[in-house]
C-alpha cells in the first residue's frame, strides 16, 4: 500500500514538473529586429542614396547630418540625395526611426573622393511585403524557445516546489487520518 502511494506521489510530481516547463518555455515577447540600409554604402557628394527599412509596422524616417530627413513607407525604399558639401572620406551615421514605436536603428554612410554624382537603380516591389520571422529558425527545437529567463524559471520552480508540497501534504494528512 505504501509503494503505491509513493508511487502516485512521483507521478504527481513528475507531472507538476512536465506541465511547468513548456509554460516557463512558450513565453516569448520578441519583438524583430530593426534593420536600416543604405544601398550604396559608399557615395560622392551629391549622389542618391536608396534607403530601406525592415521590422517595422509602419512608416519610418530616416535622417543624417547628409541629407534632409526621408520618411520611408512600410515594405517601400526612398531615396536621399547627399549633401554637395559632405566631407570627402568621412563616415557619416543615418538613424532610422520606426515611427509606430519609436525603436532605432543605425547604419554608416561613407563619402567617396569621388566629386561626380553617383546614381543608384531603385528596385520596385513585385511582391506583397509579408512577415516572417527575424532570421532563421532554431534547428532542433522548432523556433519555439527564447533565451533563458530567470524570471521564468524561477516562476517554474516555484510551481513545482508548491505542487510537490501540496502532494506532500495531501499524502501525509490521509495517512495519519488511517491510522487513528
Amino acid at each position: 500500500m505504501r509503494a503505491i502511494r509513493v508511487t502516485s506521489a512521483a507521478a504527481l510530481g513528475l507531472a507538476a514538473l512536465s506541465l511547468t516547463a513548456p509554460a516557463a518555455s512558450a513565453v516569448d515577447n520578441k519583438v524583430p529586429a530593426l534593420v536600416g540600409t543604405a544601398t550604396p554604402s559608399t557615395i560622392a557628394p551629391g549622389g542618391q542614396v536608396t534607403l530601406f527599412v525592415s521590422g517595422c509596422d509602419g512608416d519610418a524616417e530616416a535622417s543624417s547630418a547628409v541629407f534632409d530627413t526621408v520618411t520611408i513607407s512600410q515594405g517601400r525604399t526612398a531615396t536621399a540625395t547627399v549633401d554637395w558639401d559632405a566631407k570627402r572620406g568621412a563616415m557619416y551615421t543615418i538613424t532610422y526611426t520606426c515611427l509606430a514605436d519609436g525603436r532605432e536603428a543605425t547604419s554608416q554612410l561613407t563619402i567617396t573622393g569621388d566629386a561626380r554624382p553617383t546614381r543608384t537603380f531603385t528596385p520596385r516591389p513585385t511582391a506583397t511585403v509579408t512577415r516572417s520571422p527575424a532570421g532563421p529558425a532554431r534547428g532542433g527545437v522548432g523556433g519555439s524557445q527564447g533565451g533563458m529567463n530567470a524570471g521564468e524559471i524561477a516562476a517554474g520552480a516555484a510551481l513545482v516546489v508548491a505542487a510537490t508540497g501540496g502532494v506532500i501534504f495531501v499524502l501525509r494528512r490521509r495517512s495519519s487520518s488511517r491510522q487513528h
